[in-house]
């Protein structure tokens, strides 16, 4: 069993690799050119880390794509991906990604918000990619794929899709007990998650400034990409007992978790949607 503060560096450590370490410090400011204002404000969310088969979800990734695999970072020499792969090789072509689930005082395109049940929230599942030729795109930020997006409110969902923003119907909640314990669900037709998380105050640690790059499914119909900025992420390792549990006929439910559940939450986002060149 890995002590805390190991949890504590791996956790850091993953954050690191899916926000990416030269993204760190530089300028959130979003380039010219949004087609959209996205605004989001005092979220809290627990996050988790996973490697998938590229296989399961081959169909989603568009031509100008490339997943990142285990195998690649293990090559750049990232140390938990040469471990990793030492004790399953047969896992080298995964990917990496993240899910969370998320809610916050303010979410927000071009000044319309959803109609949130109570607990109401949103989860995402994005994957780290590459592009396939570099050398045509020059975009700012670090580049991944939505595998999914789900929200609580349909009307809402189509609203964000007409907009360019990448989004899918699911019922998604988040509660905090009085324990401090945080309690999340997704339900669609084909998924359920269901996670636990009660963050360890001792194991805060202050996060990052970045800017991202979010692309759509190729199956989405949708064609812009979205740029976010984020600053001031705080991190809560989740105490042991924490979990997560995957079920149904989604790619996601046949993911791997990897490290440990975090709490994350003081962060704002500023984001935008750019049509494609």
């Amino acid at each position: 069993m890995k002590s805390m503060k190991q949890n504590i560096s791996f956790v850091i450590i993953i954050i690191s690799l899916i926000v990416a370490p030269q993204a760190l410090t530089q300028n959130t400011t979003l380039p010219e050119g949004a087609q959209t204002k996205w605004l989001v404000n005092d979220p809290e969310e627990i996050v988790n880390y996973l490697i998938f088969d590229p296989a399961t979800v081959i169909e989603r990734l568009p031509f100008y794509l490339r997943f990142i695999t285990i195998a690649e970072l293990a090559a750049s020499d990232i140390g938990w991906a040469k471990e990793y792969l030492r004790e399953n090789p047969i896992r080298s072509t995964w990917g990496i990604s993240f899910i969370e689930i998320i809610r916050m005082d303010k979410f927000e395109i071009d000044g319309k918000s959803p109609k949130w049940p109570g607990d109401g929230a949103a989860a995402l599942w994005f994957a780290r990619v590459g592009y396939t030729n570099p050398n045509d795109y020059d975009e700012t930020g670090t580049p991944f794929l939505a595998l999914d997006f789900w929200l609580p409110d349909a009307m809402y969902v189509s609203y964000m899709r007409s907009k360019g923003h990448y989004a899918s119907y699911g019922d998604v909640r988040l509660q905090k007990k009085s324990d401090g314990t945080w309690t999340g669900f997704i339900a669609t037709d084909e998924l359920h998650v269901s996670c636990v998380c009660k963050p360890d105050s001792n194991s805060i640690s202050s996060g990052s400034n970045a800017m991202q790059v979010i692309y759509p499914p190729e199956n989405s119909g949708i064609k812009d990409f979205v740029r976010i900025a984020l600053a001031g992420h705080k991190v809560m390792t989740c105490e042991e007992g924490s979990s997560w549990i995957f079920k149904g006929v989604h790619p996601l439910a046949n993911s791997i978790l990897l490290g440990s559940t975090s709490f994350q939450y003081g962060y704002s986002l500023t984001g935008g949607s750019y049509h494609q060149k």
